[in-house]
């Protein structure tokens, strides 16, 4: 008997049952998500946010965004986040060392002046340096921290800190926010009853090449280059499908870091964000589940649909790859710290289904992956493909990944239809065409490059250099 053969045989279908498996939740994923959406849109079809907005019993947000050498955008940023309109808000700016002139920009720009403030220590942070409030009455409601760097989720802890109110909101610094973000983020808050809302996402879209002017969103413009293209296809996929459906089934475990907003006292009894992860974000939500599920507590993480955070994607694959890299290991590290909830019915849906789907599908899916193109490269040297079987197989994943990029623009085009122009419509689906030969490739590989980097006991975040919004613009 020839083991090898015998081994690459069972290999080849485990992979095959294995890729049924994912095809059978996408196609569950994509289905389930047009009924949330659905009610999401006729719920909200009546609502008057102004009222809201003004309402001075509507809930209490801090918006807290982190700051590193942000200095290229961190005026105009700062500038979009207070033409919000929202009565009970206040805007925190955490500068975490910077090494450029973002300190002294936002001074310059709003009037900053340091004050005696005292630092509660709910949460152990990095040493803060200072805290600066405007002399503008106008700008009142403008807090920067300046303090020792020590990491996104570091600074982020300062902000919690810090925050007055019951709600916080956690942004990346050069996210553009629409106008009613936070009325809409809030409003799940809100209408709680029997379940405790705990956190909130809103949807992360791409702003490149779009029209940006003072910090404000002008206009929305398709990517013209290639990679923020394919991460906008990308980014309507996992939005508008995967986070949907998982809010639906109250099974999602990741909120965008870009954009999230959370019960406070939540966060602080689960002693806000970790610090020993690149993945800060979503290893926030999965303790706050945990914390929740483990006191028997009814409670809910929400998610919307509108477009309400638009974010510069990674022009470069340079950057791109430390990006992807950085992803997988905080998703290797947030499965790692709470491993006791693997396939353990005590935490329910939690444990049941959502840990061991992020473990299947999202941590090992790009390690089975490169192990089946290892495989198959050794059985095309041995002679042992058949061909036929092999040409009709790729040609289902093909059409299949084909068919859930045109599905997802469909869902787009019928429910926000940000890109209007049908030459728009017809680039997103012509970008798609050369994803599983081009951008998924790389991002498998990046991925396991991360991976690698766990082995090798690296923690690094990546620089992630941006070109920034004006300097596009001109």
């Amino acid at each position: 008997m020839n083991w090898g053969f015998l081994i690459l045989e069972i290999f080849a279908f485990g992979i095959f049952l294995y890729s049924i498996v994912l095809f059978a939740f996408y196609v569950f994923i994509g289905v389930f998500s047009i009924g949330e959406t659905r009610k999401y849109i006729h719920q909200n079809r009546v609502t008057d946010y102004r009222r809201i907005a003004s309402s001075l019993h509507a809930p209490s947000v801090s918006i807290i965004a982190p700051a590193y050498n942000e200095g290229l955008t961190i005026v105009d940023n700062v500038r979009s986040l207070l033409s919000i309109y929202y009565y009970n808000l206040e805007v925190i700016i955490v500068n975490d060392g910077s090494k450029d002139n973002s300190l002294q920009k936002l001074i310059d720009a709003y009037q900053l002046e340091k004050i005696d403030f005292f630092v509660p220590d709910q949460i152990p942070t990095k040493e803060v340096r200072g805290v600066y409030k405007s002399r503008n009455p106008v700008l009142r409601k403008v807090v920067v921290v300046d303090k020792v760097n020590g990491g996104k989720a570091d600074a982020l802890n300062v902000g919690v800190n810090i925050a007055c109110n019951d709600y916080i909101i956690c942004i990346d610094v050069d996210c553009v926010l629409e106008q009613d973000a936070i009325l809409k983020m809030v409003k799940p808050f809100m209408e709680a009853t029997t379940q405790r809302v705990i956190a909130s996402g809103g949807v992360i879209r791409i702003a490149n090449s779009s029209l940006v002017e003072h910090g404000s969103l002008v206009k929305v413009k398709l990517p013209k280059d290639y990679l923020p293209r394919m991460q906008t296809l990308e980014y309507i996929r996992a939005f508008l499908l995967g986070r949907m459906a998982w809010s639906r089934l109250n099974g999602l475990l990741l909120i965008s870091g870009a954009f999230g907003a959370f019960d406070k006292e939540i966060v602080i009894k689960c002693g806000g964000y970790n610090r020993n992860t690149v993945g800060e974000d979503m290893e926030l939500v999965v303790r706050m589940r945990r914390y929740m599920e483990e006191r028997k507590e009814p409670y809910k993480v929400t998610y919307i649909p509108d477009p309400l955070c638009w974010t510069e994607a990674p022009a470069s694959y340079k950057v791109l790859g430390r990006q992807r890299n950085r992803w997988i290991r905080g998703t290797y590290e947030t499965l790692k710290f709470h491993k006791v909830m693997f396939f353990n019915p005590r935490y329910r849906l939690l444990g049941m289904v959502s840990y061991p789907y992020w473990f299947f599908f999202e941590l090992l899916a790009p390690v089975i992956e490169f192990l089946g193109f290892i495989a198959f490269l050794v059985m095309v040297f041995a002679g042992l493909v058949d061909w036929e079987l092999f040409f009709a197989l790729f040609a289902v994943v093909i059409g299949f990944n084909y068919l859930y990029s045109v599905f997802a623009v469909y869902m787009e085009v019928k429910t926000y239809n940000q890109y209007r122009r049908k030459t728009d419509i017809a680039k997103l689906l012509l970008t798609s065409l050369s994803e599983p030969f081009n951008f998924h490739p790389f991002v498998v590989w990046s991925s396991i490059r991360g991976l690698v980097d766990i082995l090798r006991n690296q923690h690094s975040w990546g620089d992630m250099a941006r070109e920034g919004f004006d300097k596009k613009k001109a």
